[in-house]
């Protein structure tokens, strides 16, 4: 098939390109910066030109795809109602571009936030609806497609997707702990939360688009729920420092932005996907990758 990939370059994309290129597809990848662009073609792959907010670029690249893979995403959180429409107005134009054609259409979703303090699953709805809603509501919207002779295909990943070269929640957690002299967690550290490395998830992501009618929901899980406490006493043996609880009415204030998130308990499950598509994560827990240390040299450098 001939795949175009929006974030191609990015954490997740940068492991699904190559796998995608063994498997045999032609890949195009969407490039926002010459570095991008360059990544993509020292992997084999065809590099587009263009911004996620570019609508005529991802009109025509999807027009001419066999498949859509849709990573990219504005991770602006200080206007995430902004990055929200523009995911909006993306999804809205991949499904003009597709409608009637029986196109996989693969999607970034996520399964925090979907019912927090029980395990969500892939029979969960999601409950975001409505452009205002966050990331816009595009999975709502895109499950709509299925009558439109479109294949959707909601990648729901864990909040985090870890390994070497992870830039989110856990690099953000060690700076936060290196910042303020201490690894926190809120309250108990009881909560729990949901991890995959970063090989995994792009293995499912190949075996989602090879066989996109298994399922339209699929969830990149690998650990259930692992508690905030014994994420933060990992960050604290490899920072170096204490770890400690922190008052959940001061969170926010110690965390930032990440605080929001860190304290609820979002655990999910992967169970229909690994039997709809014998996937079974092979790549190290999320305590061992940050044993590893990876996380504290970038961190420090």
């Amino acid at each position: 098939m001939r795949v175009f990939v929006t974030g191609a370059s990015g954490w997740i994309g940068s492991g699904v390109v190559p796998l995608l290129l063994a498997a045999g597809h032609d890949v195009q990848g969407l490039a926002r910066s010459e570095q991008s662009a360059a990544r993509l073609r020292a992997a084999g792959a065809e590099a587009v030109d263009g911004q996620l907010d570019d609508l005529a670029g991802l009109r025509a690249a999807a027009d001419g795809a066999d498949a859509v893979i849709h990573l990219a995403f504005k991770h602006d959180f200080s206007d995430y109602a902004a990055s929200g429409r523009s995911e909006r107005a993306a999804m809205e134009t991949f499904g003009e571009v597709l409608e009637g054609t029986g196109k996989p259409l693969l999607f970034a979703s996520g399964v925090a936030l979907l019912g927090p303090g029980r395990v969500v699953t892939e029979e969960d709805a999601s409950p975001f609806i409505g452009r205002d809603a966050p990331r816009g509501g595009v999975e709502e919207l895109a499950m709509g497609f299925a009558d439109r002779g479109i294949r959707p295909v909601a990648l729901r990943f864990a909040p985090t997707v870890h390994g070497a070269g992870d830039h989110g929640f856990m690099a953000q957690l060690v700076a936060v702990a290196r910042e303020k002299g201490v690894a926190g967690y809120v309250g108990d550290g009881s909560n729990r939360w949901p991890a995959v490395h970063r090989d995994d998830t792009a293995r499912l992501i190949v075996r989602a688009l090879e066989n996109p009618d298994a399922a339209r929901v699929v969830h990149a899980v690998a650990e259930e729920g692992v508690a905030a406490r014994d994420i933060a006493e990992a960050i604290g043996r490899g920072a170096g420092l204490p770890a400690a609880s922190i008052d959940p009415d001061h969170a926010e204030a110690h965390f930032g932005w990440i605080g929001a998130f860190f304290r609820l308990d979002i655990p999910a499950s992967s169970a229909l996907t690994r039997e709809r598509f014998g996937w079974e994560p092979a790549g190290p827990t999320l305590l061992e990758d940050l044993d590893a240390g990876h996380y504290f040299t970038r961190a420090a450098a």
